[in-house]
């Protein structure tokens, strides 16, 4: 999984399968795209004005359940 973040787009971007084409896109709410293979698997999500969206840009956390 790859997340980045676009400053001069103000994209931010979560890829969760790299090696996936994607076939289809739909913008699941305004400024939130959606990106699918050709089984319909989720590839990645686009968040667009993520500044306006995401509490901070700059800082990732990851955690995992245990």
């Amino acid at each position: 999984m790859k997340v980045t973040y676009d400053q001069q787009t103000d994209t931010l971007s979560v890829v969760f399968r790299d090696e996936a084409p994607i076939t289809e896109s739909d913008e699941d709410k305004p400024g939130v795209i959606l990106d699918y293979d050709a089984q319909g698997n989720l590839v990645s999500l686009e968040i667009l004005d993520a500044s306006k969206r995401v509490t901070e840009t700059r800082k990732i956390e990851f955690e995992t359940a245990e």
